[in-house]
């Protein structure tokens, strides 16, 4: 170690509390950096793993591969582990459930036993084409006796559409017209299985299936030559090359083209939509650009914040022959003395504070789910080596300035520190109207930023960062929640059955079920309603595809079409009251009256966008006229529209009720009570939406009760499964926005009570010329609210203009209004303000303690 080093530890060891300062925060910006990155490597790793509990584990799908084909695959560079899968119907006799007919037999190899989710309940999964496990539902739901041991014959076959001709799957409820079952069973093959299994009705199971799932075997080694299986792939390597590989793949076998798990790729980071691949790459530079600059933000105010107190040491070095490159060197080598020290604690400290974390929100997600997937530590080594790369880069930009600072400044600048501090007239010049307005302690607070400019604006860069940084974040979670919600399609209720012409009396009684805890009724007019909307009242949307020809008018006007549904009155009037209106006026059928749902959200069938948007330019007390479809007997090709009545808009809001779905592009939902939709003589569906407290055994009772006059759909598990990920984005986010919170309070503390340290003569001066407490508070008062109000300003200007990157990023996929976080925005000025204040309340309480003789003496903090 050459002598400089040796002068420069020493001068570390002897300012031991600056030297404590700088790697605190060297520590807090790699713990930051280390806990990004632990904590999306994370959550990425509990969303695939809550993926692949649900719909098990597989990338790509072939589609109907021979025995040769199947070979080809499993040979396949590419090819990790190859799932063989086969299914099929047969009829359940006995059933007591006349909306489950069919047993559905899904038939795995080995592999697809273990790559698929499957519970056993009792027994064992087959292991060779003579054995099943049937699913615990038959027993419990279709009321039929099964054991273990059990002997079936099963006449196998495929579901067929009667006038359609097409094939049905389980994702098809059972089809009908009126009560008469409009399917059949083309049967195939018959064979004779013993059950020795008992599994539970899988996730992947649809409740609506018409089928009770029976896992069968898939034998490749006794596979009839002409028979064709699905080939389920998992690949070596996920990358953007999966795509291209498998298609060219299936081409040179001569299949059709596969499918993709495009659900779970996208977790691993793997899309084939281009666009959804640049919101996320944008997304992501634009969210790990702001970290790095708050990481350097943070470790170049470490260092910068007493420039002025290590320059007169260089200085020193200078006088006694030291050249502008050991200088620079010896700034160089305590950067990364300090960074030896502060990122391996650094790493730790942000591994276990976000192993911490997730100890203690871990139960609340099991809890809440009630899954046992739940957050586990994930620590990659590329998650590691990117914290270290990135913390070394880090301390190297911010070292930079200082050291090619200190290289240039001469012995005598240096040692007399006339580089830090400049004083001319027009430099400390204040206004006379602060000293009228806040006193001369004002004054001299400014005077004091002004003389010490460096000082003051690392300060202020420390506090602009921590705001951008808690801005950008939070509106970026946002998005991504917003996002997230625009995709899935917010179903708030469990089960929905629906029929033409029924009683509502009779369905009324379905309310009373054991454990139904909320039902609503609603009636929806099942012709074509359409309404004439005026071209200034068209939508923006509709406005471009109309200057882009894509429209066109009919009379100056655009014919919209209508979704007209009620609800229930008391339904009605929880909604009314919910949007802020009036129920008792929409009871009149004199005027009808309706509720308006004036925004949509619809995917874009051109770019694959999700859009929010406005649905129409519509006024309260607008009266709209409605026309129903009237199909002509000679030709049905032709349809003439009749006026039927005229409505008016009470209300608009963008709130959806339960069961509403949003209309798309040029189509708009109106809500009537419903004593007005019993004046309307047209063609309707009745709707009844339930929530349960068990879903399952509801659904049976309602199955028993049917007659076939109502289709039945349980979408509890789709509910269930969106409220899941709704919550796990939550804990994601929120999880976040703490820890950038509590990193930004960190850096303003520390960075604040570090300036103030640093001022201990300047204070002890202000005293010892009689500066008394009452004037020493108000000084501070007036610069905490200087220093709140300037990063205010600069802060939230930058935060917006990175807000309107995010939003730009994100209107590659997905579209809607930008919003500027007014909320936020109050809470960081209240934040700013608060601890800015408690720092250097906190900073000063300690030095006014010290003695005035000892301040002005202080030459190290």
């Amino acid at each position: 170690m050459n002598i400089v080093n040796k002068v420069t530890i020493r001068h570390l060891k002897k300012n031991k509390r600056r030297t404590l300062v700088t790697i605190i925060g060297v520590i807090i910006s790699v713990a930051m950096i280390t806990a990004v990155a632990t904590l999306w490597v994370s959550f990425l790793d509990l969303m695939i793993r809550q993926h692949i509990s649900q719909y098990g584990e597989w990338h790509v799908h072939y589609k109907d591969v021979t025995t040769e084909q199947i070979e080809e695959i499993q040979q396949d560079s590419e090819t990790n582990k190859l799932v063989l899968a086969s299914d099929g119907y047969a009829t359940l006799e006995h059933s007591k459930n006349k909306s489950k007919p069919y047993l559905f037999i899904q038939n795995y190899n080995d592999i697809g036993m273990e790559q698929f989710p499957i519970e056993i309940v009792e027994g064992r999964l087959p292991q060779n084409e003579n054995e099943v496990a049937i699913s615990e539902a038959i027993i419990g739901n279709a009321n039929i006796d099964y054991q273990i041991g059990d002997q079936l014959t099963m006449a196998v076959g495929e579901r067929f559409h009667q006038t359609e001709n097409k094939i049905l799957d389980q994702t098809t409820p059972l089809q009908r017209n009126n009560q008469e079952i409009a399917e059949e069973l083309r049967v195939h093959t018959t064979k004779q299985v013993q059950i020795v299994g008992k599994i539970k009705s899988p996730s992947w199971e649809p409740a609506w299936a018409p089928g009770y799932t029976v896992i069968g075997y898939v034998d490749r080694n006794h596979l009839p030559p002409k028979d064709r299986v699905d080939a389920y792939v998992t690949v070596k390597e996920i990358d953007g090359s999966i795509f291209t590989h498998a298609k060219k793949l299936s081409t040179s076998l001569g299949l059709e083209k596969p499918d993709f798990n495009s659900d779970l790729l996208r977790l691993y980071g793997v899309t084939a939509n281009d666009q959804l691949r640049a919101t996320l790459y944008s997304l992501a530079g634009i969210i790990i650009s702001i970290i790095i600059i708050g990481s350097i933000a943070l470790i170049y105010n470490a260092f910068a914040i007493s420039v002025s107190e290590r320059s007169r040491h260089l200085g020193m070095l200078s006088s006694i022959g030291a050249t502008k490159k050991q200088k620079r060197n010896s700034v160089f080598f305590e950067g990364a003395v300090i960074g030896a020290i502060s990122i391996p604690i650094g790493i730790l400290a942000g591994i276990t504070g976000i192993w911490i974390t997730f100890k203690y929100i871990n139960t609340f997600i099991e809890d809440a789910l009630s899954v046992s997937v739940g957050i586990v530590l994930t620590i990659t080594p590329l998650s590691i080596m990117a914290a270290i790369l990135i913390s070394i880069a880090t301390i190297f930009l911010s070292v930079y300035l200082p050291a090619m600072k200190a290289s240039k400044t001469s012995a005598i600048d240096a040692i007399r520190q006339t580089n830090d501090i400049k004083i001319t007239t027009k430099t400390v010049s204040t206004s006379r109207f602060i000293q009228k307005l806040f006193g001369i302690e004002a004054e001299i607070g400014i005077k004091n930023v002004k003389r010490h400019k460096l000082r003051y604006l690392a300060t202020l860069f420390s506090l602009i960062i921590s705001i951008v940084l808690f801005l950008s974040v939070t509106f970026f979670t946002d998005n991504l929640k917003k996002s997230l919600l625009l995709s899935q399609s917010d179903i708030q209720y469990d089960i929905t059955l629906y029929g033409e012409n029924l009683a509502l009396d009779e369905i009324k009684n379905f309310a009373n079920l054991k454990h139904v805890t909320k039902a609503i009724i609603s009636e929806q007019v099942s012709v074509h309603v359409q309404t004439p909307v005026d071209q200034k009242h068209l939508s923006p949307q509709m406005k471009e595809l109309l200057d882009e020809g894509i429209l066109a008018l009919q009379d100056g006007q655009y014919p919209y079409y209508v979704v007209l549904q009620s609800l229930d009155d008391a339904s009605f009037t929880a909604f009314a009251k919910e949007i802020g209106a009036n129920a008792q006026e929409y009871m009149n059928t004199e005027q009808p009256t309706a509720i308006v749902i004036d925004q949509i959200t619809y995917e874009d069938g051109m770019t694959g966008k999700i859009i929010e948007t406005k649905a129409l330019e519509a006024e309260v007390g607008q009266v709209l006229d409605l026309y129903q479809s009237l199909i002509t007997e000679e030709d049905n090709s032709e349809a003439k529209f009749e006026k039927f009545q005229s409505i008016k808009i009470g209300a608009l809001t963008d709130k959806l009720p339960i069961g509403v779905e949003s209309a798309s592009l040029g189509g708009v939902n109106m809500i009537v009570s419903q004593s007005v939709m019993d004046t309307f003589t047209i063609g309707k569906t009745q709707h009844m939406y339930i929530n349960s407290s068990d879903p399952i055994e509801t659904q049976a009772a309602i199955d028993y009760q049917n007659d076939g006059t109502m289709q039945v759909y349980n979408v509890h598990k789709q509910r269930e499964q969106e409220e899941q990920t709704l919550l796990l984005m939550s804990v994601f986010t929120y999880g976040f926005i703490t820890l950038i919170t509590l990193i930004s309070v960190a850096n303003i503390f520390n960075t604040i009570s570090t300036s103030i340290s640093l001022r201990k003569r300047e204070f002890a001066m202000l005293r010892s010329v009689g500066m008394t407490p009452k004037g020493f508070r108000k000084m501070l008062h007036f610069e905490t609210i200087y220093y709140g109000f300037n990063a205010l300003v600069y802060g939230i200007s930058i935060s917006i203009l990175v807000m309107l990157a995010i939003h730009k990023s994100v209107g590659s996929t997905f579209e809607y209004g930008f919003q500027i976080p007014w909320l936020n925005i109050c809470i960081v000025i209240c934040a700013i303000l608060l601890i800015v204040g408690t720092a250097m309340i906190y900073a000063t309480s300690r030095i006014r303690k010290e003695n005035i003789i000892d301040g002005l003496k202080q030459e190290n903090i």
